[in-house]
């Protein structure tokens, strides 16, 4: 069944951009006759409140919008995400890492032409500890996945997109990974999985066929899809939409409150002028 999900993290109000988001997943799961879902990404328990997880319902049904109940919310997840982990860790994937931000930086070194520094995961890290075994973790270590190692165990990865700006069946040459994500942070110390396994893992138990999201998270799908495939879960087609922007042209944070879809509801506006700004 065409299945589509909208998955905020519960960490501040809710804006036009994620209005477009939640809308386009859903009216394009009722187009296709399938079901929209509504995931709670609560990972982050440092960030994470009641208060705004209410608000995302309030919001969402205030949008005309409906989905079936319970909702998934990460923060009940952590058994699938360390069975995911033990997975990999089993295929000889994973590694400690006690490097901290300063240390990442200070081994990146002077930019040279050509190569990436930063990938979906931020500063491609440059494998200080690749070296390590998983029997040597701290309790303050993430884990890393070993793209190395990965890419030999990846035949041929491809995805399709939907999305404007990408549309089409996407190659994805494994060895490129390790020059343009690096080794990827799986777990930290204080969140059972990170966003990019979490998301995944979750996807699949969903059942998830049509990963709606914003263009802002295209270069994260080559990182999604290499790990589904270690893992033997489903690829889901993608859709990366376009960008709700500021006046200035910058992507809305949710930090912008004056674009919060609950100060719209306060002011009188209804779901269908919601829909008209953001050109649905």
């Amino acid at each position: 069944m065409f299945t589509t999900r909208f998955a905020p993290s519960p960490t501040g109000p809710l804006h036009l951009g994620h209005a477009y988001s939640a809308c386009l997943a859903h009216d394009m799961a009722r187009a296709a006759g399938g079901v929209f879902l509504l995931r709670i990404e609560d990972i982050d328990r440092s960030r994470a409140r009641p208060e705004w997880e209410t608000r995302i319902h309030d919001d969402l049904r205030w949008l005309g919008l409906d989905w079936p109940e319970p909702v998934m919310r990460q923060s009940d997840r952590g058994p699938a995400y360390d069975a995911a982990l033990e997975r990999l860790g089993d295929m000889g994937l994973t590694y400690p890492c006690r490097c901290r931000r300063a240390d990442i930086e200070a081994a990146a070194g002077a930019p040279q032409e050509g190569v990436p520094q930063f990938g979906p995961d931020g500063r491609i890290y440059s494998g200080t500890c690749r070296h390590r075994p998983m029997a040597e973790r701290g309790p303050s270590d993430v884990i890393r996945l070993n793209m190395r190692r990965a890419a030999d165990r990846l035949p041929a990865p491809r995805f399709v997109e939907t999305g404007p700006e990408h549309a089409g069946t996407h190659d994805i040459d494994p060895m490129a990974l390790t020059r343009s994500i690096g080794d990827p942070i799986l777990a930290r110390r204080d969140m059972a999985g990170s966003y990019h396994l979490s998301v995944v893992v979750d996807d699949a138990a969903q059942s998830v066929t049509h990963v709606i999201r914003g263009a802002d998270l295209f270069e994260a799908t080559a990182l999604h899809v290499a790990l589904q495939m270690l893992l033997g879960l489903p690829v889901p087609s993608y859709h990366h939409h376009r960008l709700i922007r500021d006046d200035a042209g910058k992507r809305l944070a949710k930090r912008d409150d004056a674009r919060a879809i609950s100060r719209y509801r306060d002011e009188g506006l209804t779901p269908e002028d919601i829909r008209r700004m953001v050109g649905l």
